[in-house]
């Protein structure tokens, strides 16, 4: 017997957006729950991501570290960013990440999983892609600043990861969740068995392949 998420959605009495900023705003619903009385629930609205676990040809994961202000940490992450244009599909969101965060590029794309990073108080959405047969991209690397210009990069075996998670020693959610996935996969069907890199997201329905 298998479980699985199901769309839903309570009626919206009264809706305002007390905070618009660049990338992401806050709205505040009034709520009618299921036994008539209202709840108020304020949270970020988010465009959505995508974040890439891109394997090398010794089974290591590419990672960076960058600082991250709201949590005062320099994370360790694998690649990832906004989802910036309405509708943009997110296979191309990931491969221009990839290209600009670690100048890589792949040849063989899948699906790894889809997350939603703080569903209690934000509708981010993430998809986090399988990149492998990674070689270095042509031309220039990206120029960067701010704090990605302080960024560190590094290439480490899955298992390192996953043992620096459980340790508490490793914090982001797009790192955790994919490097965990991974060795789920491995130890299951195989990473061949996922699901194809245009497989349908509803959270961030898209267009073309």
């Amino acid at each position: 017997m298998g479980i699985k998420d199901t769309a839903e959605e309570w009626r919206v009495i009264n809706t305002a957006t007390p905070f618009e900023g660049n990338k992401t705003s806050v709205r505040k619903d009034e709520v009618l729950m299921p036994d008539g009385s209202t709840a108020v629930r304020d949270y970020q609205v988010h465009p959505g991501s995508v974040a890439i676990l891109a394997l090398d040809e010794q089974e290591r994961v590419l990672v960076l570290r960058q600082y991250r202000h709201p949590v005062r940490h320099k994370l360790w992450e694998i690649p990832a960013g906004l989802l910036d244009v309405p509708g943009e599909n997110p296979l191309h969101a990931a491969q221009r990440e990839l290209y600009e965060e670690v100048h890589v590029k792949a040849e063989d794309w899948r699906v790894l999983t889809d997350i939603y990073t703080t569903p209690g108080g934000c509708d981010e959405a993430v998809r986090i892609f399988l990149a492998r047969q990674i070689s270095e991209a042509e031309g220039e690397r990206f120029e960067v600043s701010e704090e990605e210009a302080d960024m560190e990069f590094a290439r480490i075996p899955a298992a390192e990861l996953a043992r620096g998670a459980l340790a508490g020693e490793l914090h982001n959610t797009c790192l955790v969740v994919g490097v965990l996935a991974l060795l789920a996969a491995q130890a299951g069907d195989g990473l061949d068995a996922l699901r194809p890199a245009d497989a349908p997201w509803p959270a961030r329905p898209f267009e073309g392949r």
